[in-house]
Formats: structure tokens, C-alpha cells, sequence
């Protein structure tokens, strides 16, 4: 078969170009001259030409001509984000996107949303040829820091969110924890509770819990209440032995670890026929959807988890595009009275 005449001019071009006849950057022939040369139309010099340019071998300059390329441009790796949260379904996470997203989107940033199991078979050279940058939703502060730690060397852009990990060099984003416990306290103990519980949801004590405990403590102290949850009272784990804790320590009201663990507690004091807020006022933390359904709607903090979101990718492009490192930020929280509580 015969071969075309656009592909005879490239082959002819290429093996120029491979010889070192035209070498990088020298001017190639015209579309005339090479259509004189080769006794075809200028359409068909045209398109030899076109196709080098698009396999990146030639580049062109308006009113000057074509030149060689032997070494083609890099393709652009699409920008691309790793967001990472413990549990893709948990209930108690807000809703960090709405935030994040229209960051994201305008910087053309493409967000790929996993849970942190993603770590487990990735190595740090994996995650750094395939992202600019992560934002890390740390569940326990133990959790990957060897990967982390590594990706910390190479100074991969990463921005934690809720906790602090003191080991690593990594900017955080967290809620005013402390003031949320103070806050909720306050509120019960400003509405006649002078026996007020904080109820922890499991054994372990998160760093973002232990904040609210400690505010929970200093608004205690602060307005000379006799009675606190002490570190060591198991008691006070969210369990069926909860309710009896709260009776026999005359409890009126509660500060729960958050709102899933209000919620269960809600649903335990109904089923004892302890009613709420008669008997027994509840504050939650975080104002996850399901606090203003359930009956009697929940008052809670409120984290402001579209700030954070927006704020993460705020931080982690300008990081990622000028190469600023950001410092640690706190985002306040805020308090929504609803009828989970009342003065006595």
C-alpha cells in the first residue's frame, strides 16, 4: 500500500530530527516550501505539521514558523487532594465538603474522599505521585504515623484536622473544644443545675473529649459547683449502668461527650421513664443532623465544620502553590438552645 504523502514529509522530518540535521530548535521548512518540495498541496504540508505538533515533536510561532521540540513537554498531572476521615459513614462527622468545595473547585482542585484504611496499603512515594497535598482527619494520633512521619521528611503538604499530633510538624485545624465544654456547662449551671455529670462515650479519651472535659471542669469550678464527673468514675461511660450513676448522684444535668452519645442516653432515660428536661436537661457536641429530629430536639455545640472544611483548603493550596506552611488554627464553636434542657 502505498504510504500517504503527509506521512512520507513526517517520516522524513522525524529521521531529520533523529540525525541531528534539525536539531532542537532549529526552524523546520514552511508549509510552501515543503508542499514545492515534495510536489503536493499546501493542505497536505499543513497536516504533516499539525501532527507533529500535536505528538509534541515541533512547536510553531505565529508569523515565524516551526521549530524542533525533540524533548516533549511534560504532561500536567491533574491537581488532585487527599481527603481522609476515620469512617466514610460516621454519623457524629459533619459535613467538611461544604466547605472544602468550592475551594477546591476554584483552584480546579479534584478532592479524592476515602476513609483512613487508604493508608494501610500505600506507601509515602504512592501518595506523593499521586496527590499535591492531604487533608487528614486524625481519629487516633497514633494512628499512621510512620507513613506521616515519612511524608513529613519528603515535606508533603498535609493539614490535620481535630486533634494535634505533637510528634509531627503538620498545622492543625481544630474547634474550640475547651470553650465548648465551658460553654455547655455554663448554660446548665446559669439555669439553676448545680449537679452537673459529663458522660464519656467510650474508655478511651480522645484529645478533642479531653478538651471538653477540661472546660466542663473549669466552668465547675468557676461557678463553686459541689459536684464533677471525676476522670475515674466508669460510671459515667455511656453503658446501661449510666442512668444509675446519674440517680444516685441526684444528677439534674448533662454534658455528653457528643451528640450520638446525648442520643443514647435520651433513649435510655426514656425507656427508665426519666423524663427529659423535666427531670434530667441534656447537652450534646458537634450538632449532627440528628440532633434537631430527635424528640425532644437536642441542645448542643456546634461545630462549625463548613469553616474548617473551607479553611483546610484554603490553607493546604496556598501551602501546595506558594509554598506557605500555615500555623495551627482554632475555629470557635457555638451553642444551639433547644428543648433537650430547661431551668429549674
Amino acid at each position: 500500500m502505498t504510504k500517504p504523502l503527509y506521512k512520507k514529509i513526517i517520516d522524513d522530518l522525524l529521521q531529520a530530527i533523529a540525525s541531528g540535521k534539525l536539531p532542537e530548535h532549529a526552524q523546520l521548512p514552511t508549509e510552501k516550501e515543503l508542499s514545492q518540495t515534495y510536489q503536493v498541496s499546501r493542505i497536505t504540508s499543513k497536516r504533516a505539521l499539525t501532527e507533529l505538533e500535536n505528538q509534541g515533536l515541533i512547536y510553531r510561532i505565529q508569523g515565524k514558523g516551526s521549530y524542533v521540540q525533540t524533548q516533549r513537554p511534560k504532561k500536567k498531572k491533574a491537581a488532585r487532594i487527599l481527603f481522609l476521615i476515620p469512617f466514610l459513614n460516621d454519623l457524629s462527622l459533619g459535613n467538611f465538603n461544604e466547605g472544602l468545595a468550592p475551594v477546591t473547585s476554584e483552584h480546579q482542585y479534584e478532592v479524592i474522599m476515602s476513609s483512613a484504611e487508604f493508608l494501610i496499603n500505600k506507601q509515602p512515594e504512592d501518595i506523593m505521585a499521586d496527590f499535591d497535598g492531604m487533608i487528614y482527619y486524625a481519629h487516633n494520633t497514633e494512628d499512621f504515623l510512620d507513613t506521616l512521619f515519612e511524608l513529613s521528611i519528603q515535606q508533603f503538604p498535609v493539614i490535620i484536622l481535630d486533634k494535634k499530633i505533637h510528634d509531627l510538624p503538620y498545622p492543625t485545624i481544630q474547634s474550640d473544644n475547651f470553650s465548648g465544654g465551658e460553654m455547655a456547662t455554663n448554660y446548665l449551671a446559669t439555669h439553676g443545675h448545680q449537679r452537673i455529670a459529663y458522660i464519656f462515650g467510650e474508655s478511651t479519651l480522645p484529645q478533642s473529649v479531653r478538651q471538653r472535659y477540661l472546660g466542663y471542669i473549669h466552668a465547675t469550678k468557676e461557678h463553686h459547683l459541689s459536684f464533677h464527673t471525676a476522670l475515674s468514675d466508669k460510671a459515667a461511660i455511656s453503658s446501661e449502668k449510666t442512668l444509675e450513676y446519674l440517680i444516685e448522684n441526684e444528677i439534674t444535668g448533662v454534658v455528653c461527650e457528643n451528640d450520638l452519645v446525648a442520643i443514647s442516653l435520651m433513649n435510655q432515660a426514656k425507656r427508665a421513664n426519666i423524663s427529659i428536661p423535666a427531670q434530667l436537661s441534656v447537652v450534646g457536641f458537634d450538632n449532627i443532623q440528628a440532633a434537631a429530629l430527635v424528640d425532644p430536639s437536642l441542645t448542643t455545640i456546634a461545630q462549625d465544620f463548613k469553616g474548617m472544611g473551607q479553611l483546610a483548603g484554603t490553607m493546604l493550596i496556598e501551602w501546595i502553590e506558594q509554598q506557605v506552611i500555615p500555623t495551627d488554627q482554632q475555629i470557635p464553636v457555638k451553642q444551639i438552645i433547644r428543648h433537650s434542657t430547661k431551668e429549674i
